[in-house]
């Protein structure tokens, strides 16, 4: 009895500790992100929780800073409209410096440059992505600076 006892609370300690998210996959999620971004794959747009906190901010050409907040819904409405064109632009974003910072409670910021192509700046870009109990990950914010400004009257 004691030999079934032990047994199963292994089996459950070493199940608790599978489901843990770890840094690496929160980065697999981060490089499936831009894959989909890059490709201007459908699925993209799943990748947002539906309340996502979604933030630009725009670097004006004195350096000054204007940050803009939008909705999720909104967010991926403009995403599916600005895709056509990017897409024939051939428009991608390349990260560097990547970094991933566990927040708990399988929560991690993962912290980046980002450089557009044709383009020989970076901005920086970070978002917040959480494994959800049934093993699907979200972006629950998201914040790029851009040079470009969008969402002009969001919120």
């Amino acid at each position: 009895m004691k030999k079934l006892i032990l047994s199963l609370l292994s089996i459950l300690f070493f199940a608790g500790i599978s489901f843990a998210a770890t840094s690496q996959d929160a980065l697999s999620f981060f490089n499936r992100y831009v894959s989909a971004a890059n490709s201007y794959n459908p699925i993209i747009t799943t990748m947002y929780a539906p309340d996502a906190k979604i933030i630009r901010q725009v670097v004006k050409p004195d350096g000054s800073l204007v940050t803009r907040e939008t909705n999720t819904q909104r967010y991926i409405s403009e995403m599916k409209k600005g895709q056509a064109v990017a897409k024939i632009r051939n428009y991608k974003n390349y990260y560097t410096n990547i970094s991933v910072t566990p927040m708990g409670n399988n929560t991690f910021k993962i912290s980046s440059l980002r450089q557009p192509s044709g383009e020989s700046y970076k901005l920086k870009a970070y978002m917040i992505v959480k494994q959800k109990s049934d093993g699907h990950w979200i972006i629950t914010e998201e914040m790029m600076q851009t040079k470009v400004q969008m969402l002009i009257n969001a919120k």
